[in-house]
């Protein structure tokens, strides 16, 4: 059995509930195709988020590491394709606000996802649920989970493939944020597990 270290992230911002923690809650000790599934909540903060993510990462040793993220306001699940060098953004958690700063001194510019992030888009409008691949992960906590990630394992030679996953709202979400596009919490789960299940084709 193929291990995948799952993440996700705890609320931030003005947003009291991340669908993203519900999943992973949801999704952890699973097994989903041919891959059981370790889950992680990293805290939503620049000092703290990348370590944590190592720590699992070490401990669990995955075949493959998807990270999920909150999009709020993209209305469908966009896998991204890369990561950038650079940390600007709100303020996280803890109160940092980190403007045009190297997430890796003098590291790449960028790195690209190594999922099959198109096959995983074809795979989820197959089945109904709207997907196209995104070009930014913009340079907050999601850009700075996944640039990282695949700088570690870029760094260590590790033959694991990674990436990130922004999702929609959820609909518990969407009550408390009016103005936010949102998928049900099952529609949601039902997409992340249609990805993972891509894996196998590999």
């Amino acid at each position: 059995m193929k291990k995948l270290l799952l993440t996700g992230f705890e609320p931030f911002l003005e947003y009291p509930i991340n669908p993203t923690e519900k999943i992973v809650k949801e999704l952890n000790g699973k097994t989903v195709g041919h891959y059981q599934i370790f889950g992680h909540i990293l805290p939503v903060d620049y000092k703290k988020a990348a370590d944590e993510l190592f720590n699992v990462f070490d401990q669990v040793k995955p075949d493959v590491v998807i990270s999920l993220g909150l999009a709020a306001g993209r209305n469908r699940v966009t896998p991204e394709r890369v990561a950038i060098n650079c940390n600007d953004g709100p303020v996280d958690n803890q109160g940092n606000v980190l403007t045009d700063e190297e997430i890796v001194q003098d590291g790449p510019a960028a790195y690209f996802s190594t999922l099959p992030i198109r096959k995983m888009v074809q795979a989820l409008q197959e089945v109904g649920l709207p997907s196209e691949i995104s070009n930014t992960a913009g340079t907050y906590l999601c850009n700075h989970v996944m640039y990282s990630m695949l700088h570690k394992i870029a760094k260590e030679g590790l033959s694991v493939r990674a990436g990130f996953i922004h999702i929609p709202a959820s609909h518990e979400l969407a009550i408390k944020n009016r103005s936010l596009p949102s998928w049900s919490h099952t529609q949601l789960v039902q997409a992340i597990e249609t990805i993972i299940r891509v894996l196998d084709e590999e």
